[in-house]
Protein backbone atom coordinates (compact mmCIF):
# COMPACT_ATOMS: atom_id res chain seq x y z
CA UNK A 1 0.00 0.00 0.00
CA UNK A 2 1.88 3.14 -1.20
CA UNK A 3 -0.14 5.39 1.10
CA UNK A 4 0.92 3.52 4.23
CA UNK A 5 4.50 3.39 2.97
CA UNK A 6 4.49 7.19 2.54
CA UNK A 7 2.98 7.65 6.00
CA UNK A 8 5.67 5.41 7.43
CA UNK A 9 8.41 7.49 5.76
CA UNK A 10 6.85 10.68 7.12
CA UNK A 11 6.74 9.19 10.60
CA UNK A 12 10.43 8.27 10.32
CA UNK A 13 11.28 11.85 9.36
CA UNK A 14 9.37 13.10 12.40
CA UNK A 15 11.15 10.56 14.67
CA UNK A 16 7.82 8.84 15.39
CA UNK A 17 9.32 5.38 15.10
CA UNK A 18 6.48 3.46 16.73
CA UNK A 19 4.05 4.95 14.21
CA UNK A 20 6.51 4.12 11.41
CA UNK A 21 6.65 0.46 12.48
CA UNK A 22 2.85 0.25 12.43
CA UNK A 23 2.61 1.84 8.97
CA UNK A 24 5.30 -0.39 7.50
CA UNK A 25 3.73 -3.46 9.09
CA UNK A 26 0.38 -2.69 7.45
CA UNK A 27 2.07 -1.99 4.13
CA UNK A 28 4.07 -5.23 4.36
CA UNK A 29 0.86 -7.17 4.86
CA UNK A 30 -0.28 -5.93 1.44
CA UNK A 31 3.13 -5.87 -0.34
CA UNK A 32 5.49 -8.08 1.71
CA UNK A 33 8.30 -8.21 -0.84
CA UNK A 34 9.14 -4.48 -0.71
CA UNK A 35 9.05 -2.96 2.75
CA UNK A 36 10.96 -5.15 5.21
CA UNK A 37 14.11 -3.00 4.91
CA UNK A 38 12.25 0.18 5.93
CA UNK A 39 10.65 -1.69 8.79
CA UNK A 40 14.06 -2.91 9.91
CA UNK A 41 15.43 0.64 9.98
CA UNK A 42 12.49 1.73 12.15
CA UNK A 43 13.13 -1.18 14.55
CA UNK A 44 16.80 -0.12 14.82
CA UNK A 45 15.77 3.37 15.91
CA UNK A 46 13.56 1.76 18.57
CA UNK A 47 16.51 -0.42 19.67
CA UNK A 48 14.43 -3.55 18.92
CA UNK A 49 17.41 -5.35 17.41
CA UNK A 50 15.87 -8.82 17.23
CA UNK A 51 12.91 -7.49 15.22
CA UNK A 52 15.29 -5.49 13.02
CA UNK A 53 17.33 -8.62 12.29
CA UNK A 54 14.15 -10.55 11.48
CA UNK A 55 13.05 -7.80 9.07
CA UNK A 56 16.41 -7.73 7.27
CA UNK A 57 16.43 -11.54 7.07
CA UNK A 58 12.91 -11.54 5.62
CA UNK A 59 13.87 -8.82 3.12
CA UNK A 60 16.87 -10.83 1.96
CA UNK A 61 14.73 -13.96 1.68
CA UNK A 62 12.09 -12.23 -0.46
CA UNK A 63 14.50 -10.18 -2.58
CA UNK A 64 18.21 -11.12 -2.39
CA UNK A 65 19.17 -7.99 -4.37
CA UNK A 66 17.44 -5.56 -2.05
CA UNK A 67 20.72 -4.31 -0.51
CA UNK A 68 22.30 -3.40 -3.84
CA UNK A 69 26.02 -2.64 -3.44
CA UNK A 70 26.25 -3.90 0.07
CA UNK A 71 25.25 -7.39 -1.07
CA UNK A 72 24.63 -10.34 1.17
CA UNK A 73 27.99 -10.09 2.94
CA UNK A 74 27.14 -6.55 4.11
CA UNK A 75 23.78 -7.79 5.28
CA UNK A 76 25.51 -10.40 7.39
CA UNK A 77 27.70 -7.63 8.72
CA UNK A 78 24.59 -5.83 9.86
CA UNK A 79 23.31 -9.03 11.44
CA UNK A 80 26.58 -9.36 13.29
CA UNK A 81 26.30 -5.82 14.61
CA UNK A 82 22.72 -6.33 15.69
CA UNK A 83 23.30 -9.62 17.48
CA UNK A 84 26.52 -8.45 19.11
CA UNK A 85 24.72 -5.32 20.27
CA UNK A 86 21.93 -7.50 21.59
CA UNK A 87 24.45 -9.42 23.70
CA UNK A 88 25.44 -6.09 25.26
CA UNK A 89 22.21 -6.13 27.19
CA UNK A 90 22.87 -9.68 28.35
CA UNK A 91 26.62 -9.53 28.99
CA UNK A 92 27.73 -5.95 29.72
CA UNK A 93 31.39 -6.95 29.55
CA UNK A 94 31.09 -7.57 25.80
CA UNK A 95 30.46 -3.89 24.98
CA UNK A 96 34.12 -3.56 23.99
CA UNK A 97 33.59 -6.23 21.32
CA UNK A 98 30.71 -4.24 19.87
CA UNK A 99 32.75 -1.03 19.79
CA UNK A 100 35.74 -2.70 18.14
CA UNK A 101 33.56 -4.35 15.52
CA UNK A 102 31.45 -1.28 14.74
CA UNK A 103 34.46 1.00 14.49
CA UNK A 104 36.27 -1.44 12.21
CA UNK A 105 33.24 -1.73 9.95
CA UNK A 106 32.71 2.04 9.93
CA UNK A 107 36.24 2.80 8.73
CA UNK A 108 35.77 0.42 5.81
CA UNK A 109 33.23 2.79 4.23
CA UNK A 110 33.91 6.35 3.13
CA UNK A 111 30.22 7.17 2.99
CA UNK A 112 27.41 6.60 5.44
CA UNK A 113 26.46 3.22 4.03
CA UNK A 114 24.21 0.61 5.53
CA UNK A 115 26.79 -1.04 7.81
CA UNK A 116 28.33 2.27 8.90
CA UNK A 117 24.94 3.78 9.58
CA UNK A 118 23.90 0.78 11.60
CA UNK A 119 27.10 0.83 13.62
CA UNK A 120 26.65 4.52 14.44
CA UNK A 121 23.04 3.91 15.43
CA UNK A 122 24.19 1.12 17.73
CA UNK A 123 26.77 3.38 19.35
CA UNK A 124 24.13 6.04 19.89
CA UNK A 125 21.64 3.57 21.33
CA UNK A 126 24.35 2.25 23.66
CA UNK A 127 24.81 5.75 25.03
CA UNK A 128 28.35 5.96 23.63
CA UNK A 129 27.72 9.39 22.15
CA UNK A 130 31.32 10.54 22.38
CA UNK A 131 32.51 7.52 20.37
CA UNK A 132 29.75 8.09 17.84
CA UNK A 133 30.66 11.78 17.51
CA UNK A 134 34.32 10.93 17.04
CA UNK A 135 33.43 8.56 14.22
CA UNK A 136 31.01 11.04 12.65
CA UNK A 137 33.52 13.89 12.82
CA UNK A 138 36.03 11.71 10.98
CA UNK A 139 33.54 10.77 8.27
CA UNK A 140 32.28 14.36 7.85
CA UNK A 141 35.83 15.70 7.57
CA UNK A 142 36.39 13.38 4.60
CA UNK A 143 33.16 14.24 2.82
CA UNK A 144 30.30 16.22 4.40
CA UNK A 145 26.72 15.63 3.35
CA UNK A 146 23.28 16.72 4.52
CA UNK A 147 22.54 13.20 5.77
CA UNK A 148 25.71 13.15 7.86
CA UNK A 149 24.93 16.52 9.42
CA UNK A 150 21.40 15.40 10.26
CA UNK A 151 22.74 12.22 11.83
CA UNK A 152 25.20 14.18 13.95
CA UNK A 153 22.43 16.64 14.87
CA UNK A 154 20.46 13.70 16.28
CA UNK A 155 23.44 12.69 18.38
CA UNK A 156 23.81 16.23 19.70
CA UNK A 157 20.11 16.31 20.48
CA UNK A 158 20.45 13.08 22.45
CA UNK A 159 23.28 14.76 24.40
CA UNK A 160 21.08 17.86 25.05
CA UNK A 161 23.54 20.03 23.11
CA UNK A 162 20.83 22.01 21.35
CA UNK A 163 23.10 24.74 19.99
CA UNK A 164 25.33 22.19 18.23
CA UNK A 165 22.25 20.37 16.98
CA UNK A 166 20.88 23.56 15.40
CA UNK A 167 24.25 24.36 13.88
CA UNK A 168 24.38 20.97 12.14
CA UNK A 169 20.81 21.32 10.92
CA UNK A 170 21.67 24.67 9.35
CA UNK A 171 24.70 23.07 7.71
CA UNK A 172 22.51 20.26 6.38
CA UNK A 173 20.05 22.74 4.88
CA UNK A 174 22.87 24.69 3.27
CA UNK A 175 23.95 21.52 1.47
CA UNK A 176 20.43 20.34 0.76
CA UNK A 177 17.74 23.04 1.18
CA UNK A 178 15.05 20.41 0.60
CA UNK A 179 16.23 18.01 3.32
CA UNK A 180 12.99 16.85 4.92
CA UNK A 181 14.72 15.33 7.93
CA UNK A 182 16.54 18.57 8.74
CA UNK A 183 13.35 20.60 8.33
CA UNK A 184 11.41 18.15 10.50
CA UNK A 185 14.01 18.36 13.28
CA UNK A 186 14.05 22.15 13.12
CA UNK A 187 10.27 22.25 13.36
CA UNK A 188 10.35 19.81 16.26
CA UNK A 189 12.82 22.04 18.13
CA UNK A 190 10.69 25.13 17.47
CA UNK A 191 7.59 23.38 18.82
CA UNK A 192 9.51 22.27 21.90
CA UNK A 193 10.70 25.85 22.39
CA UNK A 194 7.15 27.19 22.17
CA UNK A 195 5.97 24.62 24.72
CA UNK A 196 8.77 25.66 27.08
CA UNK A 197 7.84 29.32 26.59
CA UNK A 198 4.21 28.67 27.51
CA UNK A 199 5.24 26.73 30.60
CA UNK A 200 7.62 29.54 31.56
CA UNK A 201 4.76 32.06 31.44
CA UNK A 202 2.69 29.85 33.74
CA UNK A 203 5.59 29.54 36.20
CA UNK A 204 6.20 33.29 36.06
CA UNK A 205 2.58 34.08 36.87
CA UNK A 206 2.67 31.70 39.83
CA UNK A 207 5.86 33.28 41.18
CA UNK A 208 8.17 30.34 40.40
CA UNK A 209 10.79 32.59 38.85
CA UNK A 210 13.78 30.23 38.85
CA UNK A 211 11.79 27.47 37.16
CA UNK A 212 10.44 29.98 34.65
CA UNK A 213 13.99 31.12 33.89
CA UNK A 214 15.13 27.54 33.23
CA UNK A 215 12.22 27.00 30.84
CA UNK A 216 12.88 30.27 29.00
CA UNK A 217 16.54 29.31 28.64
CA UNK A 218 15.50 25.96 27.17
CA UNK A 219 13.11 27.71 24.77
CA UNK A 220 15.87 30.05 23.61
CA UNK A 221 18.24 27.15 23.05
CA UNK A 222 15.64 25.45 20.86
CA UNK A 223 14.84 28.62 18.92
CA UNK A 224 17.59 31.25 19.40
CA UNK A 225 16.37 33.34 16.46
CA UNK A 226 13.03 34.04 18.14
CA UNK A 227 13.38 37.65 19.29
CA UNK A 228 10.12 37.42 21.26
CA UNK A 229 11.79 35.22 23.89
CA UNK A 230 14.46 37.71 25.01
CA UNK A 231 12.07 40.27 26.60
CA UNK A 232 10.42 37.70 28.94
CA UNK A 233 13.84 36.44 30.03
CA UNK A 234 15.02 40.01 30.57
CA UNK A 235 11.96 40.66 32.72
CA UNK A 236 12.67 37.50 34.72
CA UNK A 237 16.27 38.55 35.28
CA UNK A 238 15.02 41.94 36.50
CA UNK A 239 12.62 40.37 38.99
CA UNK A 240 15.44 38.12 40.19
CA UNK A 241 17.63 41.26 40.56
CA UNK A 242 20.16 39.96 38.03
CA UNK A 243 20.29 43.35 36.40
CA UNK A 244 23.36 42.94 34.17
CA UNK A 245 21.88 39.86 32.50
CA UNK A 246 18.50 41.60 32.21
CA UNK A 247 20.02 44.64 30.50
CA UNK A 248 22.02 42.49 28.06
CA UNK A 249 18.92 40.49 27.10
CA UNK A 250 16.72 43.54 26.65
CA UNK A 251 19.29 45.45 24.59
CA UNK A 252 19.60 42.40 22.33
CA UNK A 253 15.82 42.19 22.09
CA UNK A 254 15.64 45.87 21.14
CA UNK A 255 18.14 45.28 18.34
CA UNK A 256 16.13 42.31 17.06
CA UNK A 257 12.90 44.31 17.18
CA UNK A 258 13.97 47.03 14.74
CA UNK A 259 10.80 47.58 12.67
CA UNK A 260 10.69 46.11 9.18
CA UNK A 261 8.51 47.56 6.46
CA UNK A 262 6.18 44.58 6.22
CA UNK A 263 5.70 44.24 9.97
CA UNK A 264 6.35 47.77 11.21
CA UNK A 265 3.27 48.02 13.43
CA UNK A 266 3.88 44.75 15.29
CA UNK A 267 7.62 45.35 15.64
CA UNK A 268 7.01 48.87 16.91
CA UNK A 269 4.66 47.55 19.61
CA UNK A 270 7.18 44.94 20.73
CA UNK A 271 9.97 47.53 20.69
CA UNK A 272 7.97 49.84 22.97
CA UNK A 273 7.44 47.02 25.45
CA UNK A 274 11.15 46.18 25.36
CA UNK A 275 12.05 49.83 25.96
CA UNK A 276 9.64 49.97 28.89
CA UNK A 277 11.15 46.83 30.43
CA UNK A 278 14.64 48.23 29.90
CA UNK A 279 13.64 51.47 31.64
CA UNK A 280 12.20 49.51 34.57
CA UNK A 281 15.38 47.44 34.79
CA UNK A 282 17.60 50.51 34.86
CA UNK A 283 15.36 51.97 37.57
CA UNK A 284 15.46 48.86 39.76
CA UNK A 285 19.22 48.68 39.35
CA UNK A 286 19.42 52.36 40.33
CA UNK A 287 17.34 51.67 43.45
CA UNK A 288 19.81 48.97 44.46
CA UNK A 289 22.74 51.35 43.94
CA UNK A 290 20.92 54.11 45.86
CA UNK A 291 20.33 51.82 48.83
CA UNK A 292 24.09 51.17 48.94
CA UNK A 293 25.00 54.84 48.78
CA UNK A 294 26.21 54.68 45.17
CA UNK A 295 24.45 57.86 44.09
CA UNK A 296 26.58 58.58 41.01
CA UNK A 297 25.91 55.10 39.65
CA UNK A 298 22.20 55.38 40.47
CA UNK A 299 22.04 58.73 38.67
CA UNK A 300 23.73 57.29 35.59
CA UNK A 301 21.28 54.38 35.47
CA UNK A 302 18.27 56.67 35.88
CA UNK A 303 19.53 58.82 33.01
CA UNK A 304 19.59 55.68 30.87
CA UNK A 305 16.09 54.75 32.06
CA UNK A 306 14.70 58.18 31.13
CA UNK A 307 16.38 57.93 27.74
CA UNK A 308 14.51 54.67 27.11
CA UNK A 309 11.13 55.98 28.28
CA UNK A 310 10.55 59.68 28.94
CA UNK A 311 6.90 59.19 29.91
CA UNK A 312 7.41 57.61 33.33
CA UNK A 313 7.01 60.31 35.96
CA UNK A 314 8.36 58.04 38.67
CA UNK A 315 11.78 57.99 37.00
CA UNK A 316 12.08 61.76 37.44
CA UNK A 317 10.95 61.37 41.02
CA UNK A 318 13.70 58.84 41.73
CA UNK A 319 16.34 60.85 39.90
CA UNK A 320 15.32 63.87 41.96
CA UNK A 321 16.08 61.80 45.08
CA UNK A 322 19.59 61.12 43.76
CA UNK A 323 20.15 64.83 43.14
CA UNK A 324 18.80 65.56 46.62
CA UNK A 325 21.27 63.19 48.28
CA UNK A 326 24.08 64.80 46.29
CA UNK A 327 22.95 68.27 47.46
CA UNK A 328 22.06 69.33 43.90
CA UNK A 329 18.94 71.06 45.17
CA UNK A 330 18.02 72.92 41.98
CA UNK A 331 18.27 69.80 39.82
CA UNK A 332 16.24 67.89 42.40
CA UNK A 333 13.54 70.58 42.29
CA UNK A 334 13.45 70.51 38.48
CA UNK A 335 12.98 66.73 38.45
CA UNK A 336 10.25 66.88 41.11
CA UNK A 337 8.46 69.58 39.13
CA UNK A 338 8.73 67.46 35.98
CA UNK A 339 7.21 64.54 37.87
CA UNK A 340 4.47 66.85 39.15
CA UNK A 341 3.44 67.58 35.56
CA UNK A 342 3.25 63.87 34.74
CA UNK A 343 1.76 62.37 37.89
CA UNK A 344 -1.44 62.97 39.81
CA UNK A 345 -1.17 66.34 41.64
CA UNK A 346 -2.41 64.66 44.83
CA UNK A 347 0.25 61.94 44.78
CA UNK A 348 1.46 61.76 48.42
CA UNK A 349 5.03 60.74 47.59
CA UNK A 350 5.37 63.62 45.16
CA UNK A 351 3.87 66.24 47.48
CA UNK A 352 6.05 65.24 50.40
CA UNK A 353 9.18 65.44 48.27
CA UNK A 354 8.21 68.87 46.95
CA UNK A 355 7.60 70.03 50.51
CA UNK A 356 11.02 68.83 51.59
CA UNK A 357 12.93 70.39 48.70
CA UNK A 358 11.20 73.78 49.12
CA UNK A 359 11.90 73.71 52.85
CA UNK A 360 15.55 72.87 52.15
CA UNK A 361 15.89 75.71 49.65
CA UNK A 362 14.12 78.05 52.08
CA UNK A 363 16.63 77.18 54.80
CA UNK A 364 19.54 78.04 52.51
CA UNK A 365 17.91 81.33 51.54
CA UNK A 366 17.39 82.15 55.22
CA UNK A 367 21.05 81.50 56.07
CA UNK A 368 22.08 83.69 53.12
CA UNK A 369 19.81 86.46 54.49
CA UNK A 370 17.38 86.26 51.57
CA UNK A 371 14.47 86.35 53.99
CA UNK A 372 11.69 87.11 51.51
CA UNK A 373 12.81 84.26 49.26
CA UNK A 374 13.02 82.04 52.32
CA UNK A 375 9.46 82.93 53.34
CA UNK A 376 8.21 82.17 49.82
CA UNK A 377 9.94 78.79 49.82
CA UNK A 378 8.48 77.88 53.22
CA UNK A 379 5.03 78.91 51.97
CA UNK A 380 5.37 76.45 49.09
CA UNK A 381 6.56 73.75 51.49
CA UNK A 382 3.47 74.36 53.64
CA UNK A 383 1.24 74.20 50.56
CA UNK A 384 2.54 70.71 49.77
CA UNK A 385 2.50 69.52 53.40
CA UNK A 386 0.57 71.65 55.92
CA UNK A 387 1.10 69.11 58.73
CA UNK A 388 4.87 69.69 59.15
CA UNK A 389 5.30 72.06 62.12
CA UNK A 390 8.96 73.01 61.34
CA UNK A 391 7.81 74.81 58.19
CA UNK A 392 5.68 77.25 60.24
CA UNK A 393 8.56 77.82 62.62
CA UNK A 394 10.96 78.67 59.80
CA UNK A 395 8.47 80.88 57.98
CA UNK A 396 7.64 82.75 61.19
CA UNK A 397 11.32 83.56 61.71
CA UNK A 398 11.72 84.67 58.08
CA UNK A 399 8.62 86.90 58.23
CA UNK A 400 9.82 88.50 61.45
CA UNK A 401 13.10 89.41 59.71
CA UNK A 402 11.21 91.26 56.97
CA UNK A 403 9.03 92.94 59.65
CA UNK A 404 5.85 91.07 58.73
CA UNK A 405 4.94 90.66 62.40
CA UNK A 406 1.30 89.79 61.73
CA UNK A 407 2.26 86.85 59.54
CA UNK A 408 5.01 85.82 61.97
CA UNK A 409 2.52 85.77 64.88
CA UNK A 410 0.01 83.69 62.90
CA UNK A 411 2.68 81.09 62.07
CA UNK A 412 3.71 80.96 65.73
CA UNK A 413 0.10 80.23 66.70
CA UNK A 414 0.02 77.39 64.13
CA UNK A 415 3.28 76.06 65.62
CA UNK A 416 1.69 76.15 69.10
CA UNK A 417 -1.22 74.08 67.78
CA UNK A 418 0.89 71.47 65.95
CA UNK A 419 3.91 71.20 68.25
CA UNK A 420 3.31 72.79 71.68
CA UNK A 421 6.49 71.20 73.10
CA UNK A 422 8.84 72.76 70.54
CA UNK A 423 11.85 74.20 72.38
CA UNK A 424 11.91 77.25 70.09
CA UNK A 425 8.50 78.42 71.33
CA UNK A 426 9.62 80.33 74.52
CA UNK A 427 12.07 82.72 72.78
CA UNK A 428 9.65 83.23 69.89
CA UNK A 429 6.82 84.03 72.37
CA UNK A 430 9.02 86.64 74.03
CA UNK A 431 9.63 88.34 70.67
CA UNK A 432 6.14 88.12 69.17
CA UNK A 433 3.77 87.92 72.18
CA UNK A 434 5.68 89.58 75.04
CA UNK A 435 3.86 89.29 78.35
CA UNK A 436 1.35 86.70 77.06
CA UNK A 437 1.10 83.00 77.88
CA UNK A 438 0.53 80.18 75.45
CA UNK A 439 -2.95 79.58 76.85
CA UNK A 440 -3.89 83.22 76.39
CA UNK A 441 -2.71 83.22 72.79
CA UNK A 442 -4.55 80.00 71.89
CA UNK A 443 -7.79 81.06 73.60
CA UNK A 444 -7.87 84.40 71.84
CA UNK A 445 -10.24 85.01 68.92
CA UNK A 446 -7.31 84.93 66.51
CA UNK A 447 -6.05 81.71 68.05
CA UNK A 448 -9.46 80.01 67.73
CA UNK A 449 -9.87 81.20 64.15
CA UNK A 450 -6.43 79.92 63.09
CA UNK A 451 -7.04 76.60 64.85
CA UNK A 452 -10.28 76.06 62.89
CA UNK A 453 -8.59 77.12 59.67
CA UNK A 454 -5.60 74.81 60.20
CA UNK A 455 -7.84 71.88 61.11
CA UNK A 456 -9.82 72.27 57.89
CA UNK A 457 -6.67 72.68 55.79
CA UNK A 458 -5.17 69.49 57.20
CA UNK A 459 -8.44 67.60 56.75
CA UNK A 460 -8.63 68.53 53.08
CA UNK A 461 -4.95 67.67 52.59
CA UNK A 462 -5.29 64.27 54.22
CA UNK A 463 -8.44 63.51 52.23
CA UNK A 464 -6.69 64.24 48.97
CA UNK A 465 -3.68 62.15 50.04
CA UNK A 466 -5.68 59.10 51.16
CA UNK A 467 -6.28 56.70 48.22
CA UNK A 468 -9.40 55.28 49.91
CA UNK A 469 -10.94 58.77 50.04
CA UNK A 470 -10.10 59.48 46.41
CA UNK A 471 -11.89 56.50 44.83
CA UNK A 472 -14.32 58.79 43.03
CA UNK A 473 -11.49 60.50 41.17
CA UNK A 474 -10.64 59.29 37.66
CA UNK A 475 -7.63 56.95 37.59
CA UNK A 476 -4.30 58.44 36.44
CA UNK A 477 -3.55 57.98 32.76
CA UNK A 478 -0.04 56.72 33.48
CA UNK A 479 -0.63 53.54 35.50
CA UNK A 480 3.03 52.64 35.51
CA UNK A 481 3.94 56.01 36.98
CA UNK A 482 1.23 55.49 39.57
CA UNK A 483 2.93 52.30 40.71
CA UNK A 484 6.24 54.12 40.74
CA UNK A 485 5.25 56.39 43.58
CA UNK A 486 3.74 53.98 46.09
CA UNK A 487 5.29 53.16 49.42
CA UNK A 488 7.49 56.21 50.05
CA UNK A 489 9.13 56.34 53.48
CA UNK A 490 10.00 59.75 54.91
CA UNK A 491 11.44 60.53 58.33
CA UNK A 492 10.70 64.03 59.65
CA UNK A 493 12.97 63.79 62.69
CA UNK A 494 15.37 66.32 61.17
CA UNK A 495 14.08 68.58 58.42
CA UNK A 496 17.46 69.11 56.76
CA UNK A 497 18.47 65.45 56.78
CA UNK A 498 15.26 63.86 55.59
CA UNK A 499 15.80 60.40 54.15
CA UNK A 500 14.16 59.99 50.78
CA UNK A 501 13.94 56.39 49.66
CA UNK A 502 13.11 55.86 45.96
CA UNK A 503 10.41 53.25 45.67
CA UNK A 504 10.44 50.20 43.45
CA UNK A 505 8.50 50.28 40.22
CA UNK A 506 6.80 46.96 40.89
Amino acid sequence: DPERFIKGKEAMEKFQYEEAVLCFSKAIYLQPEQLHVSQGEAFIQLCDFQSAADSYNQANFLDPGVFNALSVSCLYGQFAILFKFKTRFIFHSRISLILVFTLQVSFEFSVLGGVSRCSLACLTAAGRHDDCLKELNHIISEGPSAELYVFRARVYKAMNQTACCLRDLRSALELDPESQQAKAMQQHLKEAGEENRQQAVIRMLSGQLQEALCLINAALESNPENGHLSPPRGTLYRRLKEFISAIEDLILAAELCEPKEEERKESSSVLKEVQLQLALTYNDFAVQCFSRGLYDEALLLLNKAIKEDKNLGGLYLNRGDCFFRQADWCYALLDYQQAEEMLSPNEPALRLRLAVIHSTLGSFCFHEWYFQDAADMFSLAIMYNPTASPYYEYRSKALRRIHDLSGAREDLIRLLILDPDNEEIPPMMMNLFPGSTVAQVLSSAKGQSLQDELTETIRVWESSSDPEKRLAEPPPTDKTSKRLTSGLVIDYSDDLSIILIPNYLF
